[in-house]
């Protein structure tokens, strides 16, 4: 726990001059009670419990003054709560690589049967769509919460030649935001994002009126949305993947990048070639940097299981620093509340 406003702890000093104050008043009703010796026996009679009584309703009160004060200091603590995420986008690489089965039966059906699984996890309320990517990048499906839908679009997956990761990073984008202008044709289809375009939101069709002009937001701060991207190769075509990582940062969105396969490379043979693949581990490093969010490294179907298990855990729970001032100042409105309440009940006073 953090205090925002430490210097506030000097009103502290303040409870033991109060408890003082508190002392030298019952010395001085003890000297009257020993004025009026009658009057002592009856309190006397009265018992302990009628004593406790008299010094609750002031310890009470001492009680939610340090509570008081403790919200002054505005404290604050790292807490696990319920994100505001409610959309996540997979963005699966299909490039022929993936056909590979050095992972069993191959690198792609162990990224479906990973995916399916991360998809049966999520709660209710959280919609999941599904963009693949190799030459270029598809909307297999738009974000839903039908679950059967999304599996059958997992399973529809197929595989296509070269890898274009900023591709489907920027499909993904256009996915999340789809009044936002982005500019597809340039960008996903074409050769790349023009300066003016990166980050920032695209043309507009001549008989549309013009997209307001994008203004960035801090790097993941938009906290409605997720993308996790795999691939197990590197850029071959399309647009360049740090640049649609800016564009992501640009509007708060998080990526989470895995890196399926081995870090050394190894030979794939498809379509009758032998091909040897390694996948750009620094710039998925890059990316999940530039987004504030998160690499992971997958060797095998069992550790994509895991990281997207893992994943599951991080984008429905996360630990955030919060504010506990309201907290604490609840609990020092309820301690008044009970002392007023207290002092009322058995002596008809507020003091």
């Amino acid at each position: 726990m953090t205090l925002l406003w430490p210097h506030m702890l000097g009103l502290l000093f303040a409870v033991p001059v109060l408890v003082a104050v508190y002392f030298l008043l019952l010395r001085r009703k003890r000297k009257d009670a020993l004025r009026y010796p009658d009057a002592g026996l009856v309190r006397e009679a009265l018992g302990a419990g009628q004593r406790l009584r008299r010094h609750l309703p002031p310890l009470l009160l001492l009680l939610a003054l340090v509570a008081a004060i403790g919200a002054m200091t505005r404290p604050t603590a790292v807490v696990t709560l319920p994100t505001e995420q409610r959309t996540i986008i997979l963005a699966i690489d299909v490039s022929l690589s993936m056909s590979a089965n050095d992972v069993d039966p191959n690198r792609l059906a162990a990224a479906q049967a990973a995916a399916k699984a991360f998809v049966r996890e999520q709660p209710p309320d959280v919609r999941v769509g599904v963009v693949s990517f190799a030459g270029t990048a598809s909307v297999v499906q738009a974000p839903t919460n039908d679950r059967e839908a999304l599996l059958a679009a997992v399973d529809r997956l197929q595989l296509d030649r070269h890898t274009a990761i900023g591709s489907g990073l920027i499909l993904s984008l256009a996915t999340l935001f789809p009044d936002a202008g982005i500019d597809l044709e340039a960008a996903v289809f074409g050769g790349g994002i023009s300066p003016e375009r990166a980050g920032r939101g695209g043309r507009s069709p001549p008989d549309r009126a013009p997209s307001p002009a994008f203004v960035p937001v801090a790097p993941a701060s938009y906290n409605s949305a997720a993308i996790i991207l795999l691939t197990d190769g590197r850029r071959t075509t399309g647009p360049d993947p740090l640049e649609a990582a800016t564009m992501a940062a640009d509007r708060g969105v998080r990526v989470f990048t895995v890196g399926f396969g081995t870090t050394e490379g190894a030979t794939v043979n498809t379509e009758g070639l032998s091909i040897f693949m390694r996948f750009d581990e620094e710039t998925l490093k890059a990316i999940s940097t530039i987004t504030l969010g998160e690499y992971f490294h997958a060797g095998s179907a069992a550790d994509l299981r895991r990281i997207y298990q893992n994943l599951n855990a991080r984008i429905v729970l996360e630990r955030k620093e919060t504010e506990l001032t309201a907290l604490a100042a609840a609990a020092a409105a309820v301690l008044a509340l009970a002392a007023a309440f207290l002092s009322l009940l058995w002596f008809n006073r507020t003091g």
